[in-house]
């Protein structure tokens, strides 16, 4: 069991038989009485967002997760298949766990894929990764009006601001945290 003032941003925990991985956190003291904890979650099992509220002193169950190396197969339409690098087991994830990072799914590329007693829930993407660009808009000389970059497409169908020089064919490096651009390669 942990204190709720120990949740932060990508701890997960137990609550109603109901696993949860913490999105958010915010901390609320008021003038009198006990703090108040609000933490945003997504449900590991069916992917959905919720909000929560603890007051302080409140306890949850945490829960250690396993991270073990996968390979990234394909799309079949309805999961993710992933291959386990040192087994050759194959495991799958609903779409709705990867559904705001789908597009950094690269054909073959490893990552980790966290699980729970057996059952696969999670994912860690690598920090930066890198991609080609295979659409972009045009640049225009002296046009600075707004912070001088531009919208790129990689061929995942990411969409990235990129300074105007980028241009198709270019391979860049991008924050997998932030999807902002880092550098050109």
């Amino acid at each position: 069991m942990i204190d709720v003032n120990k949740l932060r941003r990508g701890v997960s925990y137990e609550e109603n038989g109901d696993l949860y991985k913490v999105t958010e956190y915010q901390h609320k003291k008021p003038g009198r009485g006990k703090a108040t904890i609000r933490v945003y979650v997504r449900n590991l099992r069916t992917g959905s967002n919720s909000q929560k509220t603890y007051t302080s002193g409140d306890r949850v169950q945490d829960i250690r997760l396993e991270k073990r190396p996968f390979q990234y197969l394909y799309d079949d339409g309805q999961f993710y298949v992933f291959m386990d690098t040192a087994t050759y087991e194959q495991k799958q994830l609903t779409r709705a766990v990867l559904e705001e990072d789908k597009h950094y799914l690269i054909d073959n590329m490893e990552m980790e894929l966290l699980s729970y007693e057996g059952e696969v829930l999670d994912y860690k993407l690598p920090i930066t990764m890198e991609f080609d660009i295979v659409e972009t808009d045009n640049a225009i000389a002296g046009d600075t009006s707004s912070g001088a970059t531009k919208l790129c497409t990689t061929q995942t169908g990411l969409q990235v601001r990129t300074p105007l020089f980028v241009k198709v064919g270019d391979r860049i490096r991008v924050n997998t945290e932030s999807g902002e651009y880092l550098t050109r390669i």
